[in-house]
């Protein structure tokens, strides 16, 4: 069976002649369907690069990449647009909600972008919500939930759609090592359980441990590609409160 993403070859330049700089620079990977794993490296290393790169955000100088077999870089921009409406979920580190919008609201926004009805949209924002611990929560704006509470609305926003990889940028960047904790928690516990590939980057060590894989890039190149035994809900929280969300501690 063919990887869900495939990189050969990929090479990354920005700028030209003397101010040119080479982020990437001949990057095979390879990522299967359902793998949790966690990209690293220091700054300049080419890791955010290429999660641009595997989200469709850029295209890559040269090189092949094939998403469940198709080749991207032949995509035109609104054909990749398509594949990260359709195949991908985001994360970020900035949460990035509307403000004055409600948790529902905002998860139901990449469904209004693919022109779902309103009842289909209600009805999977709600669901998503419930999955990451947030029922009872819908109508609160971001201004009267933690942090903890708001990353979680963005995962469910991530998921709305029923991504086949979700791509997460520093997803505890912004929280506390509890919060943190409970993030990854309900990261690696989603994950098994609907079978989803996530690519996570990462400065974290601690929250890499919860990727069955951490893939390490230095000076543009994969310096280190290692698999092990993952963290997960069974390592420090309940499988039940991680769904749950403990929301009244996040």
């Amino acid at each position: 069976m063919s990887a869900l993403v495939a990189l050969r070859g990929i090479t990354k330049t920005y700028g030209s002649g003397p101010a040119a700089f080479q982020a990437l620079r001949g990057v095979d990977l390879d990522i299967e369907r359902g793998e949790f794993v966690a990209v690293m490296g220091p700054s300049g290393s080419g890791k955010s690069t290429v999660m641009n790169l595997i989200g469709c955000l850029d295209t890559p100088t040269s090189g092949s990449y094939r998403f469940q077999g198709v080749a991207v870089e032949t995509l035109s921009r609104d054909q990749r647009a398509l594949l990260r409406r359709h195949k991908i979920g985001f994360i970020f580190q900035g949460f990035h909600l509307l403000a004055r919008t409600s948790a529902q609201e905002n998860v139901e926004l990449p469904l209004l972008y693919r022109g779902a009805g309103a009842r289909e949209r209600k009805a999977a924002a709600r669901e998503a919500l419930a999955q990451v611990g947030l029922t009872g929560w819908e109508h609160h704006t971001p201004a009267e939930l933690s942090g903890g509470q708001q990353q979680r609305v963005a995962i469910a926003r991530a998921l709305v759609t029923r991504p086949e990889l979700l791509l997460a940028d520093e997803p505890t960047g912004n929280l506390d090592s509890e919060r943190s904790r409970e993030i990854m928690v309900l990261l690696s516990t989603l994950q098994r359980q609907r079978d989803i590939t996530v690519v996570m980057v990462t400065h974290e060590s601690d929250m890499a441990a919860y990727a069955g894989r951490v893939v390490r890039f230095k000076d543009g190149v994969i310096a280190g590609d290692e698999r092990q035994h993952a963290l997960g809900a069974a390592d420090g929280a309940d499988a039940a409160d991680a769904a749950a969300g403990a929301e009244t501690q996040a």
